[in-house]
């Protein structure tokens, strides 16, 4: 990767993440999540990959999301939110915390299998979304 390559990926993880900032109003919960999204997507991601148009229309996504309280500032809330809740599901489901007699109830099982389906959907909708508008968001 070159030198050039480099930075601007390094400028646009800092642009992305002060407007992430500012679209969440600096809100305790939803900060932290945006931030963790954010590491994962640019340690995880190739860059290859790197799209500057959509960099770009994201970060007037995020624009318009901190100077009011719109609609862009609604999408974001929600997918902070269901990225938070997704996290601690998946956090309180690991294996390690149930005892070794655990006996998974019918109704614990079609639980695991609806969270499961929703998530599914949720990916699928939030690629539906970043298609139509060339978005990057996760």
């Amino acid at each position: 990767m070159s030198n050039a390559t480099h930075l601007e990926l390094v400028h646009s993880y800092r642009h992305m993440y002060r407007a992430l900032l500012r679209g969440v109003q600096f809100s305790k919960p939803a900060r932290y999540v945006a931030r963790d999204q954010l590491r994962e997507a640019y340690r995880n991601g190739k860059p290859s990959n790197f799209d500057s148009r959509k960099i770009q229309r994201t970060l007037e996504f995020l624009g318009g999301a901190a100077k009011e309280r719109g609609l862009e500032h609604k999408i974001l809330r929600n997918l902070l939110l269901t990225r938070l809740h997704f996290t601690d599901l998946a956090r309180l489901q690991r294996p390690h915390r149930r005892a070794k007699g655990y006996y998974e109830q019918p109704s614990t099982v079609n639980a695991v299998n609806i969270q499961r389906t929703a998530f599914i959907h949720y990916d699928m909708t939030l690629a539906m979304l970043n298609d139509s508008m060339g978005l990057c968001l996760r």
